[in-house]
């Protein structure tokens, strides 16, 4: 068993992949396309952060392939039916680095409402500039989450803290946290705040949701905050509206396009303007964030391939099979259409297997069987079980 991973991942995944005997290969940097075509044969388990695209033409050029984790929250960088359709689960960490990018955002909310990297800048080029103007308190201002999902909500608790009042946009419904109020419409939001920030995923449907229109609709002289993905904003109507004035300050955590590797060239319109804080998606880059994402989804990639566990997959039925006394177990993703759970048990009868644990799950067009057998089964039930037209892939597992 051999596992690829990408864009430094922390070492305490390395320990637990190593732990469970399997083969660790580590890449400093991202891969494009070409390269992971290139990487993945013979590797059963890949790990990436948000550099690197696992598209339909690379999972199709990696038969060996089981499991893809992506060591972050968003998955967006997966094709993840591309990998469902050929039996290819994908696991994230979807509350590991909440906290992390809740402080950060906090960090640049106060930086940008007290103008701290202007005084920093003019007093590193000498410049004494001790002055009130355009410096506010955050307490009685008002924060505006686009996005009200775990780290919007967390956000909300703590900016109440602070003694700001919070509103809130999400297109679905979500339990206001605190005092925090839900409107109706973006534009409502983006009329009331005195800071935006946005913390929305990584669906198709949100590439460049925010641009001039939503720019111009924000009062003059708030600050705007994007540490959720890059291609949701348009950075250069960002860049106009901080040179106009209308905006007192931004921060920006990412970027459409985003350099491969450490210590690759960024180039960004926003680059020199004042009052910009920029962070090379650092967002959820902090020791305590990333060591408990490296332990978090390297677990959820070991249970897969030694226990067929699918647990919190973003991409296959969540199926969980408690372990048995039994040392044999069968895990089969199929086509979710009925009487596939009885032709497998007949068949694992014909051929004189007995059942001793056993748990189906369902999603949408998949389904996936967890079995546990007394016996160990013989060459000829793995191929009738593959042979099935309904099996997408079958795992013996132990």
């Amino acid at each position: 068993m051999k596992v690829l991973l990408l864009e430094n991942i922390h070492a305490d995944a390395v320990a637990a992949f190593e732990g469970a005997g399997i083969e660790v290969v580590q890449h400093r940097g991202a891969m494009d396309e070409a390269e992971l075509v290139a990487a993945l044969p013979g590797v059963h388990l890949l790990g990436i952060r948000s550099g690197t695209r696992v598209t339909s033409s690379v999972l199709a050029a990696a038969p060996d392939l089981l499991a893809v984790g992506a060591f972050c929250i968003g998955t967006n960088q997966i094709d993840l039916d591309a990998a469902a359709a050929r039996g290819i689960a994908a696991f994230n960490a979807p509350f590991s680095n909440t906290r992390s990018v809740v402080e950060l955002a906090i960090a640049e909310m106060i930086a940008l409402t007290r103008r701290l990297t202007e005084k920093s800048d003019a007093l590193h080029h000498g410049l004494w500039d001790k002055s009130a103007k355009g410096a506010h308190e955050m307490r009685g201002r008002t924060l505006g989450i686009i996005g009200y999902g775990n780290i919007g909500s967390q956000l909300s608790v703590l900016a109440e803290a602070l003694g700001m009042g919070v509103v809130y946009f999400d297109a679905d419904d979500k339990l206001p946290m605190g005092n925090a109020r839900k409107v109706d419409t973006l534009d409502e939001l983006l009329g009331q705040a005195d800071v935006v920030t946005l913390h929305v995923d990584g669906r198709i449907g949100n590439a460049g949701f925010f641009g001039a229109r939503q720019f111009a609709a924000m009062k003059r002289g708030s600050v705007f905050l994007n540490l959720s993905r890059g291609f949701v904003v348009d950075t250069e109507s960002l860049a106009e509206t901080i040179r106009s004035g209308h905006l007192a300050g931004a921060a920006i955590d990412v970027f459409p396009v985003e350099p491969k590797s450490q210590g690759d060239t960024f180039e960004s319109s926003l680059r020199g303007l004042p009052n910009v804080i920029l962070t090379p998606h650092v967002g959820g880059s902090t020791e305590e964030a990333q060591r408990d994402i490296g332990r978090f989804v390297s677990g959820k990639l070991r249970d897969y391939v030694e226990r067929g566990s699918t647990s919190l997959s973003v991409n296959l039925p969540a199926a969980l099979l408690d372990g048995g006394t039994s040392s044999h177990r069968l895990a089969l993703l199929h086509s979710n259409l009925p009487g596939v759970l009885a032709t497998v048990n007949r068949m694992l009868s014909d051929h004189g297997v007995n059942i001793e644990g056993q748990v189906l799950a369902t999603r949408g067009e998949l389904g996936y069987v967890v079995t546990d057998v007394a016996d160990d089964t013989s060459p000829d039930v793995a191929e009738a079980l593959t042979a099935l037209p309904e099996t997408i892939r079958l795992r013996v597992l132990r």
